[in-house]
Parts: C-alpha cells; sequence; structure tokens
C-alpha cells in the first residue's frame, strides 16, 4: 500500500489525464528506473502505447524491458534522436515524461512527433534547460510543468485516477516495485541506497 498512490496518481495524471495517451501512441519515459517511470510503463502499456525507456548507461537496460519498457535507449552510449527515430519510424514520440531538464531537454524535443507534448514534472539536472526554440516551432510542441497536486487538489480528477489505479491493481495491469525495504533504525542505510541510484523501484521504510 506504501507503494502505490504516488508514482501511479503521478504518471497517470500526466499520461492520461493530460497528455491523453492511447493506443497506437509512443511515449519517452526518461528516469525510467524510478518509481514514477516504472508506473509510466505500467499505465501506458494499459492505454495500448509503447514505452521508450532512457537511462545513462546499458546496466539497467534489461531490468527496465523487464519491468514492462518496450525499448530502452542508454543515452550515454547511443545517439537518443536517432533511436527514437529509427523506433517511431522516422514520426517520433508524441508524448515525453521528463523529471530531469537540463541539456538533455534539447535532443528529447527532437525526438518528437509533430503536435507532440512534453510534461516536465522536475528539476533533476541541476544544469540549465535551454530553450528547444526551432524543435518547439517547428513541431507545433506543447511543453508542459506538471505537478503531482494538480490531480490530488482536485477531486474529480482524483476520483477518475483513484478509479483507474483501482482498476490495474484489480487486473494485476500495475504492480507496485519494491526495490527494497529497510527497518526504521536503518533509515541511515536506505538513505544511502536511495542516492546511490542503483534501485528500481520503490524504497521502502518499515516502522
Amino acid at each position: 500500500a506504501a507503494a502505490v498512490w504516488m508514482q501511479y496518481v503521478t504518471a497517470w495524471g500526466a499520461l492520461v489525464e493530460q497528455a491523453k495517451l492511447g493506443d497506437g501512441d509512443f511515449v519517452i519515459v526518461t528516469a525510467a528506473s524510478s518509481s514514477v517511470g516504472l508506473a509510466a510503463f505500467q499505465i501506458a502499456r494499459m492505454v495500448g502505447a509503447t514505452v521508450i525507456a532512457t537511462t545513462r548507461t546499458g546496466a539497467k537496460r534489461q531490468a527496465l524491458i523487464d519491468a514492462g519498457a518496450h525499448h530502452v535507449v542508454a543515452t550515454g552510449e547511443e545517439d537518443l534522436v536517432a533511436r527514437v527515430m529509427e523506433i517511431t519510424d522516422g514520426q517520433g514520440a508524441r508524448v515525453v515524461l521528463d523529471p530531469v531538464g537540463g541539456p538533455s531537454f534539447e535532443p528529447l524535443t527532437e525526438s518528437m512527433a509533430r503536435g507532440g507534448i512534453l510534461l516536465e514534472y522536475g528539476a533533476l539536472s541541476g544544469e540549465p534547460t535551454p530553450f528547444p526554440l526551432f524543435s518547439v516551432l517547428g513541431k507545433s510542441l506543447t511543453l508542459k510543468g506538471y505537478l503531482y497536486s494538480e490531480i490530488v487538489s482536485d477531486d474529480a480528477a482524483l476520483d477518475r485516477a483513484k478509479a483507474f489505479i483501482v482498476a490495474g491493481l484489480e487486473s494485476g495491469a500495475l504492480k507496485p516495485r519494491i526495490a527494497r525495504t529497510f527497518p526504521l533504525d536503518a533509515i541511515q542505510d536506505a538513505h544511502r541506497f536511495l542516492e546511490s541510484n542503483d534501485q528500481i523501484g520503490k524504497v521502502v521504510v518499515t516502522v
């Protein structure tokens, strides 16, 4: 139960409520081994979309495939734009879900389809994020800042999120992934594990 709501509501709100992700769409999910990234895989599959996950190296490639990504691009080893265009037969991805920003923002928009939407829900990079003017103009892109609070502060939207998530949990389409569980007296170890970036899924602390 502790590993369910935050990531599924976050991913649902961006992908389904706002981007209207659906059958036949391609979606790029960055920071793919995060809990929101994994939730996005499952939600995208529920609505018939194809997931392109990005990660810095190939070390997590198989784990991300096992977690539900259709394709994985290791951005430190491969050309993101070329790989996405290859995967999508030159069309690009209509939807991007990104919590990183920074220098990767520009190649992400270059990987998008005409009329696509990029939802930015974080700033993990810490570096300046350039505005990709020519991609935005040339492809008529929408770039939107997105917050979890947009859903939880709207009773009707939250009800829609709950109905979708409960149905997914009941059908087995949504399966929360827990990377590791720590007792409260090992909270420092839990933080070290979280900061290591080795986790795939939620880190749970039991009380």
